[in-house]
């Protein structure tokens, strides 16, 4: 693994230390003083931290953090810039995972840091419920700008993703009256008990953890991989009108513009174009769930705008803020507004911190031409992916799709049978890390890699993360004899 040990903060200059004996003139009242201080006052002798490292704060993790919540990889971070991070041994890291896809602006974006800690000099919260802020309707206004459609909109401001997609369901629900939602197979949308029930993937999600909410439904997904053409995905959903989900008692079909969890999977033009007209028809609102693939990722502001499609409502998070907690739904101002006073809402919702942050971000995507650079990142790599595959692991490479920088790879066994390779990807990831680079798997059998590397991440990094990758790749198919 390359390794760079982290620079040390220089020891700051203490005070010359006071003369051994004071003046004739204080040394009586010194000396009473000193005398009737309580023992129990003096400051203790701290013994020296032991240094961190990576196995002892692993044991403390399980011993305080239920194994429910798991992480990919086994270090702990100490510091991190742009596309690298450190960890609390010194051992140097690229990111390809970019916190699942949040810092498409990378870690510490000078602007983002720079504007939350002058917002912290003002204040950091009061509830927008008990006093409102400038920060939230600035960030509202720029982000209704900057959704796509001629429409007024509005937006309103939470702290996650999947607080984001509740919301835009009871918004869709209160605005048509109804109460059935139609998502995906494949899709991902957060792990509350409702998003849950409209994620299409069981394991880790949703094993052992039902029943759901009802009135929830689910369609098929156009995939490649499972002989689903868009036309067969439609006729699944006109079949799921006519057994299950009355249209009429449907208040929103949600999707996700390219599948996130589900393996990277960006949803065909003419698919969404036919979801927009059916949802026409029906008097159904249209949520394009951005939360993974916004902000950039994709080479556009959203990714549904790739398509041309407008959608009634957007759910946003994880890029927006470069880091900082904060989600949002951005939608046709007539439904926004037909929620009453007090029905939205939440004690964090809209931080300012993380509102200024998000402000912050949005300028550097704009004026550091981050979209523009998304398609660049992305062309790049499909281009040494291929070579890559073709080099290192001729027929088993079985894919590398996406838009923009969202990319992912799919192995496979061999392409005769076409199955699904988890264990070479795992291997993948784990070798990967042992070299110096951080990747993340996804897919409904975890065999694909999803790139999520900052879109402000240099030539230079980009071109050694692939390098490492390559050698990755090379170790775990001498590993696995394939």
């Amino acid at each position: 693994m390359s390794s760079t040990t982290p620079r040390k903060t220089p020891k700051t200059r203490t005070a010359p230390r006071a003369k051994a004996k004071a003046s004739n003139r204080n040394a009586p009242a010194a000396k009473a003083a000193q005398q009737s201080q309580p023992v129990a006052t003096r400051a203790p002798k701290v013994a020296p931290r032991a240094p961190q490292t990576n196995a002892s704060l692993l044991t403390r993790r399980e011993a305080a953090v239920p194994r429910g919540v798991a992480s990919a990889a086994p270090v702990f971070a100490s510091h991190a810039e742009n596309a690298e991070l450190w960890d609390v041994e010194g051992n140097r890291y690229i990111d390809f995972a970019g916190g699942i896809a949040v810092l498409n602006t990378g870690h510490r974006h000078p602007k983002v840091v720079e504007a939350a800690k002058a917002q912290e000099d003002h204040y950091t919260h009061t509830s927008f419920q008990v006093v409102p802020y400038e920060p939230y309707v600035a960030l509202a206004e720029r982000l209704n700008a900057l959704a796509p459609g001629a429409h007024p909109k509005k937006t309103l401001l939470v702290t996650t993703g999947a607080e984001a997609v509740e919301n835009a369901v009871k918004i869709a629900r209160v605005a048509t009256g109804r109460t059935g939602v139609i998502a995906f197979s494949g899709s991902y949308h957060g792990r509350t008990l409702l998003t849950l029930g409209m994620t299409g993937k069981i394991a880790p999600y949703k094993k052992n953890v039902g029943p759901f909410p009802a009135d929830v439904f689910r369609a098929p997904f156009p995939s490649v991989r499972d002989g689903i053409t868009v036309a067969d995905a439609l006729t699944g959903l006109q079949n799921l009108f006519l057994t299950d989900a009355q249209p009429d008692r449907i208040a929103a079909i949600i999707i996700e513009p390219v599948l996130g969890e589900g393996g990277y999977i960006p949803v065909p033009f003419e698919m969404m174009q036919a979801l927009r007209e059916i949802c026409d028809t029906h008097g159904i609102l249209l949520i394009a769930d951005e939360i993974q693939a916004g902000f950039g990722r994709t080479g556009s502001w959203f990714a549904v705008e790739h398509s041309g499609v407008v959608p009634d409502l957007i759910t946003v998070a994880k890029s927006m803020a470069g880091g900082y907690p904060i989600a949002g739904v951005i939608g046709r101002a007539d439904i926004m507004d037909s929620v009453e006073p007090g029905g939205l809402g939440g004690t964090y919702g809209g931080n300012p911190v993380a509102c200024a942050a998000a402000l912050a971000a949005i300028d550097a995507i704009e004026t550091e031409g981050l979209l523009p650079r998304s398609a660049a990142i992305g062309e790049t790599m499909r281009a040494r992916f291929a070579e890559i595959g073709g080099r290192t692991s001729p027929f088993r490479m079985w894919d590398i799709r996406g838009l923009g920088a969202m990319l992912a790879i799919e192995f496979v066994t061999d392409f005769e049978t076409e199955r699904p390779d988890t264990a070479l990807t795992k291997s993948v990831v784990a070798h990967a890390l042992k070299r110096g680079l951080i990747l993340l798997s996804c897919g409904m059998h975890g065999n694909a890699l999803r790139i999520m590397v900052p879109l402000t991440a240099s030539d230079a990094i980009i071109e050694e993360g692939l390098a490492i990758f390559e050698a990755a790749l090379a170790d775990a198919v001498a590993e696995l004899g394939v």
